[in-house]
């Protein structure tokens, strides 16, 4: 055999050897699992953003081709290189690569994404097209004031729960800030037991359906059309799973849906990406929308003076009969020089169905809304950069997409309930929604008894039946505190007519000598309900006996009316 063939015949041999071990990847078997968006200011990793990459395939992979792509920024290729199973691999600019050269295995990308520090999505894609991994991460994933503000990467906790969202991902715990080329600092086991949910869903046409689940689904599953029923001689004909999130469904139906009726569609056998099947919440609402008009949504509630470390946030409701679609409405603000109409910011850019009686609430961060106030709609929110509102006076402006005002409120401080001294982090609240929007007596402070504010849902000073007086009782009106479950609390029920009314409340015992205040000049919603619970103002259990429980409720308009029941603090029977 000639020498010129035995060689080439080793060479081939050893490529296919060297190489035989390169396959082409499936989804999640390459994951991002570490994102530094912002560096600065430093703490022990260069001062250049990255990505680190985990091979969890079991195989080496050939990234040539690849492309990471963010939401925000667009998409820039890798060059080739070899990612050996179960490896680390970190991703920066190319001027950067020197910097990082030192914690691990690195490659540089020409004109490398720059990384939102508010949060975007990243999504990884073999050279065949196909997702390999997405992630759309956001500030409030770090967990941590001080490290979101920068200096720290986010990390993933479980590299084999790829799809999992907040619940996955949290700061660095390593003191130099990230893990760039190494294990992560949180690595643990933290798998996903919980079945994805039907959110919500909206139109973009008769016959087209937009679903968004709560995270990534299976998207063979997602892609199945008769894993859908809506109904009424509706029936979904194809399903597209949207890439590259895969948490949202394309669904053509066979016929056009009518304007403004109401249907629910059901989803049946959609998994997650850990094999989750979804279970109790798999229906929600869609209907075809109709074009807005003045006064169809109305501002039903504003916090424009949060406490420190909250955000403001602006509440919507529907006051019509129409189905209206949120990505043709606006939020601005006026000029307090010109008083033209500024910062105009659409609210989604994505359809997002507003049904009649159905309140929204628009904030820069949900999240910390949540956390400091109770909503009953947890689902109701939306995240966008919105518009200054100034602690004492300002305006809100609702308009439409041909920018006509939809609704407009030029509120004020002043406005607030008078006998509350200070008004941070107490909403505005409208009590009647037919009547004018800028009439100052339709507007209140929020009630004390419901957190000072209610976001995504009914107002505290929601206007009643003007004819209903004021009442208070008491039930049951004999108690035991023993904590067996039975009976260990009696409440405090208070029924008024009308806004701003406060409320003191004492229990005394039967001598006449106060043991426990329950309420002291607290603002009262039109209906609402205190709790006693046996205990005097010592945190003492009171002794066994019969007490009098004194309520006195007043406005400011001289109205007032006082209250005895009494209740007895038994014995275990």
């Amino acid at each position: 055999m000639p020498k010129t063939i035995i060689f080439t015949f080793i060479l081939i041999t050893c490529f296919l050897f060297t190489n035989s071990n390169a396959q082409i990847p499936k989804a999640f078997g390459v994951v991002i699992d570490e994102i530094l968006p912002d560096p600065s200011p430093v703490n022990g990793l260069p001062d250049a953003e990255f990505i680190e990459v985990k091979n969890i395939s079991g195989k080496d992979i050939n990234l040539g081709g690849w492309r990471l792509m963010s939401l925000s920024n667009g998409s820039k290729s890798f060059p080739s290189y070899i990612l050996p199973a179960d490896s680390f691999l970190i991703i920066t600019g190319l001027n950067n690569v020197d910097l990082f050269s030192l914690f691990g295995k690195v490659i540089g990308i020409p004109s490398f994404p720059a990384l939102n520090n508010e949060g975007t999505t990243l999504s990884l894609i073999s050279k065949e097209g196909v997702v390999i991994h997405s992630v759309s991460y956001k500030k409030s994933w770090f967990q941590n004031d001080v490290k979101s503000s920068g200096g720290w990467s986010l990390e993933m906790m479980d590299t084999h729960n790829a799809c999992g969202d907040a619940s996955n991902w949290k700061a660095s715990s390593d003191a130099r800030g990230g893990t760039p080329g190494s294990k992560n600092s949180l690595d643990a086991h933290n798998p996903d037991n919980t079945a994805p949910a039907l959110l919500r869903a909206a139109t973009i046409d008769s016959v087209t359906i937009i679903l968004t689940f709560s995270e990534p689904i299976d998207s063979s599953k997602g892609a199945n059309a008769s894993n859908y029923n809506i109904g009424s001689d509706i029936t979904p004909v194809s399903a597209v799973a949207i890439s590259p999130e895969f948490n949202k469904v394309k669904l053509t139906v066979n016929k056009a849906l009518l304007s403004n009726k109401e249907y629910t569609i059901t989803a049946n056998n959609i998994a997650d990406c850990s094999g989750n099947i979804i279970q109790a919440v798999k229906n929600a609402r869609v209907g075809l929308a109709s074009a807005i008009d003045s006064n169809d949504v109305v501002i039903n509630e504003v916090l424009f003076n949060p406490k420190p470390g909250v955000v403001d946030y602006v509440e919507i409701y529907n006051r019509s009969a129409k189905i209206v679609d949120l990505k043709d409405v606006y939020i601005a603000n006026r000029s307090s020089t010109t008083n033209a109409v500024g910062s105009l910011t659409q609210l989604t850019g994505d359809p997002l169905l507003l049904f009649p009686g159905d309140f929204f609430v628009v904030s820069e961060d949900a999240s910390v809304i949540k956390q400091n106030y109770f909503a009953q709609n947890p689902d109701n929110f939306i995240d966008i950069n919105m518009p200054s509102f100034p602690d004492e006076e300002g305006d809100v402006v609702l308009l439409d997409s041909r920018k006509y005002i939809i609704d407009e409120l030029h509120y004020n401080s002043k406005w607030h309930f008078q006998l509350i001294d200070n008004t941070e982090g107490i909403s505005l609240e409208r009590i009647d929604y037919n009547k004018p929007t800028q009439n100052k007596e339709n507007w209140t402070s929020a009630a004390s008894t419901a957190g000072f504010g209610t976001p995504s849902y009914q107002n505290s000073q929601f206007k009643t039946d003007a004819s209903t007086r004021t009442n208070i009782t008491v039930a049951p009106k004999t108690f035991s505190p023993d904590k067996d479950g039975f009976e260990d609390f009696t409440t405090i029920n208070y029924l008024t007519s009308e806004q701003g009314y406060v409320a003191n409340i004492t229990i005394f015992d039967a001598a006449g000598m106060p043991v426990k205040s329950l309420a002291k000049n607290a603002t009262l919603a039109l209906s609402g309900t205190f709790k006693w619970d046996g205990l005097d103002d010592k945190l003492n259990k009171v002794p066994l006996g019969p007490y009098i429980i004194y309520t006195d409720v007043f406005n400011l308009n001289g109205k007032r009316k006082s209250f005895k029941n009494v209740v007895i603090v038994a014995a275990k029977f």
